[in-house]
């Protein structure tokens, strides 16, 4: 089989890669010629664990390849993927679908045979009906179909997400896509993943409500780990306990300094806003993320506490930028509202992240950025844990101490244990426990 997969940000590079390691003949496409040119000699633009080896040998194969000739790639293609980005518009928090849309009018003249046309980006219900009307309109003898098929990539994790999926969803109200779509997944029947097929509006929705179930997880955790601070009780004892309830799992149970990145900031808007404009407001997801902006800012006020209430002068040492480990990605990262307001407080920082401070330099001013962790923490008078990475798990907290200024660390995810540091002479601050 053939597709194209129009748009090489994270969700189409992904998805376009892994396609290929199943075996089907892939294009994808970007206007972004620079990032195309670096892409043909195997230089992928963002961090994925191991997806720089897939996009290698998958050129090598002959399976993978790279355009900006979205005609080209949709030569003799049974499936055009869109996987442009959906950001949250500006002043409304409406999905901005400029991006689709502009697809959808491009690849229209350009449908000859049967064709799936899939629409990989999150969007809100209703939009794969839009994209059918707009290729209809464009070219009315077309011979095509629309399919929804929400991705459910963790960043950090998106190959083994893809490869091994918990459910493939597929919605389409055409038996001949669904036929199209079943092949494209047939690798996955052989390990028994579930296929839900469904109307294109429910699978549309369906991405919208997974995430902002999971975003509400996390904000009922922080919450609770508030309470926990009160009433002197452990919320990782919590939410063991709540998670061992097999009706609601333990994933997603951490407390920590609220959520980021590029999906449950940007969804739960989308779902607010559907929801308002449907005439049946979802509550608790404007709930939630009122609170998650709020929490944010709390952290920041956590931190000057354990600081002694007063961090004028002083050198603050934050290890971790991105919103989660395993990624580059800082879209709506915690630290971005964390360390201005260190900064406003009149602290110094200084910062290490092993792969975002590329990106993190784009975005936050005056910092002093360091090559590791030690470093960016010699001198400092308080040590901040914003993201859990792997290598800030095992530090030498003997070594930690000698380089602080003052014993002070503040880690907002829980990595180490109260006692342990407490025995070791820190003023050790974490979240939602005694």
């Amino acid at each position: 089989m053939k597709i194209a997969v129009i748009g090489t940000g994270y969700v189409g590079l992904v998805t376009g890669t892994c396609f290929s390691e199943f075996g089907v003949t892939v294009t994808c496409v970007d206007k972004d010629a620079t990032k195309i040119a670096r892409l043909k000699k195997g230089e992928i633009p963002i961090y994925e664990p191991n997806l720089d080896r897939l996009v290698e040998s998958n050129i090598a194969s002959g399976r993978l390849a790279f355009t900006t000739d979205i005609k080209e790639a949709m030569e003799n293609a049974d499936a055009v993927f869109i996987a442009v980005g959906t950001p949250s518009r500006r002043g409304d928090g409406h999905a901005d679908l400029s991006y689709v849309f502009a697809v959808a009018e491009e690849i229209a003249p350009l449908l000859q045979n049967y064709t799936v046309v899939v629409t990989k980006s999150t969007v809100p219900v209703g939009t794969g009906r839009k994209v059918y009307d707009i290729i209809k309109r464009v070219n009315p003898s077309a011979d095509f179909d629309v399919a929804s098929n929400p991705e459910f990539l963790r960043e950090g994790s998106a190959i083994e997400d893809f490869m091994r999926p918990d459910r493939v969803v597929i919605g389409t109200d055409s038996e001949r896509s669904l036929t199209v779509m079943r092949a494209l997944y047939r690798p996955l029947f052989l390990i028994e993943t579930p296929i839900v097929a469904t109307s294109l509006e429910t699978a549309e929705l369906i991405k919208y409500a997974a995430n902002a179930f999971l975003a509400t997880k996390i904000t009922f955790i922080n919450e609770m780990a508030d309470l926990c601070e009160k009433v002197g009780a452990n919320v990782q004892d919590v939410a063991k306990g709540m998670g061992l309830d097999g009706r609601i799992g333990k994933k997603f149970l951490n407390a920590g300094p609220g959520y980021g990145g590029s999906c449950f900031p940007k969804d739960t808007l989308a779902l607010i806003q559907t929801g308002v404009d449907a005439g049946s407001p979802v509550k608790i997801v404007e709930t939630v993320s009122a609170l998650n902006e709020q929490r944010k800012a709390t952290m920041a006020t956590k931190i000057i506490a354990a600081c002694g209430g007063d961090i004028q002068g002083k050198k603050i040492a934050v290890l971790g930028l991105t919103f989660k480990p395993n990624t580059d990605d800082m879209r709506d990262s915690p630290s971005l509202v964390i360390i201005p307001a260190l900064q406003q407080a009149g602290a110094r920082v200084s910062a290490f992240d092993p792969k975002g401070m590329l990106e993190a330099k784009h975005l936050l001013q005056d910092i002093d950025w360091y090559d590791s962790s030690y470093a960016a923490m010699h001198g400092a008078d308080a040590l901040v844990i914003l993201t859990e990475w792997n290598e800030f798990r095992a530090l030498d907290l003997t070594k930690v101490k000698s380089l602080l200024n003052q014993p002070i660390v503040i880690d907002l995810r829980n990595i180490y244990k109260p006692t342990e540091m407490q025995a070791l002479g820190f003023n050790y601050t974490s979240i939602g426990r005694p």
